[in-house]
């Protein structure tokens, strides 16, 4: 599978080390763009990230950003869509376009408030049915990017 605008999967402040991995892995095998921002709660180094993926890290294009803006600020003419289970629309509700960034926040507190509510057409949460009040963030990140991949033709024929 090779898609001429890759989709990007935004980390932002990532604190648990098999999460990263475990999406690190998933851009592996999507040919997908890993983007981590600000400051890791964990080295790259850590012992928990290579097993769950930082074997993979070779077949990933990852990029480290400052901050947000950073990031936005080198693709101004990228669509960011931004994950939170206070979005105003499930991400079914969304055509994803390739080259789109998904945005996800830290796993304890999510992506700022204020983020969601000055981006409610590019915001967007996972429906959730149970009593859960999350999901895991690199299921989450599975769940959102392949939607956009199927959405996008680039499942077609893999």
């Amino acid at each position: 599978m090779s898609l001429q605008q890759p989709f990007h999967i935004v980390l932002v402040e990532p604190e648990i080390p098999p999460n990263t991995g475990n999406i690190a892995r998933l851009c592996g095998a999507t040919g997908t763009v890993l983007h981590l921002v600000g400051k890791l709660g964990f080295s790259t180094d850590d012992r928990y990230l290579k097993r769950a993926g930082l074997d993979y890290w070779s077949e990933v294009d990852i990029r480290y950003w400052d901050d947000l803006g950073a990031l936005r600020g080198a693709f101004p003419q990228g669509r960011f869509i931004y994950t939170s289970k206070k979005a105003p629309k499930s991400y079914l509700e969304l055509g994803f376009r390739p080259g789109d960034f998904i945005v996800f926040g830290k796993e304890t507190k999510g992506l700022p408030e204020e983020l969601i509510e000055a981006n409610p057409e590019t915001a967007v949460r996972i429906p959730i049915i149970g009593k859960v009040r999350s999901l895991n963030l690199s299921t989450s990140a599975g769940i959102v990017l392949y939607e956009a991949l199927r959405q996008t033709g680039a499942l077609e024929g893999a």
